[in-house]
């Protein structure tokens, strides 16, 4: 008899602190969801530096207004007439892997390469081309015309991905990003965790 009662006292410590470790776990995950300190100008900043980036050809030439891939420094429509395709990866006989192997081609005017060569899907085309830097900073921020993706999975792909780490290493004749890909990556960062405030 006098057991029961402690039996009582101990399952309902057991599921008060359950529920304390669970209230601490998503208070921790909202705290990291959050900026440690907004800074809107110090985010609009980061943002400039990470769109000279994003204008540049190696970046727009995957990201046109339209459904044709762009081509070298002055970005002119691909020559082959090559389509976008509902998977980004191509159209008809016209895929991109036909050209772009997993390695750059040596020479001048030669396809670049790289094992995941594409553009993004035709339902998601997040176009860099003749954008704002404040328009290209709202369309980052939304999950419905960036790919579906959380701004940290965003800092995630410009930091990792493979054929964005490409335009870094883009090959015979083809001019590189103005920043060096970490000081872009820590930017871009930068202007999450400041609150990613579109420039004005």
């Amino acid at each position: 008899m006098t057991g029961l009662p402690i039996r009582r006292v101990l399952l309902l410590l057991a599921v008060a602190s359950a529920a304390a470790v669970a209230f601490a776990a998503r208070r921790d995950a909202a705290a990291l969801a959050r900026p440690a300190e907004k800074d809107d100008a110090g985010a609009r900043a980061a943002f400039l530096d990470v769109y000279r980036v994003l204008m540049h050809p190696r970046c727009m030439n995957c990201h046109p207004s339209g459904d044709a891939p762009l081509q070298g420094d002055d970005s002119h429509v691909h020559l082959q007439n090559v389509k976008r395709g509902d998977d980004g990866k191509g159209k008809y006989a016209l895929k991109c892997a036909n050209c772009h192997q997993d390695t750059n081609l040596r020479g001048e005017n030669l396809p670049p390469g790289n094992p995941t060569w594409h553009l993004p899907r035709k339902d998601q085309p997040l176009v860099f081309q003749g954008k704002s830097p404040r328009e290209l900073a709202d369309q980052l921020k939304d999950p419905g015309r960036n790919g579906g993706k959380s701004l940290e999975q965003l800092v995630e792909h410009v930091s990792h991905d493979k054929l964005v780490l490409w335009g870094w290493e883009p090959g015979d004749g083809r001019t590189k990003p103005p920043l060096p890909h970490d000081e872009f990556a820590r930017r871009f960062r930068d202007w999450v965790e400041k609150g990613a405030a579109s420039p004005e």
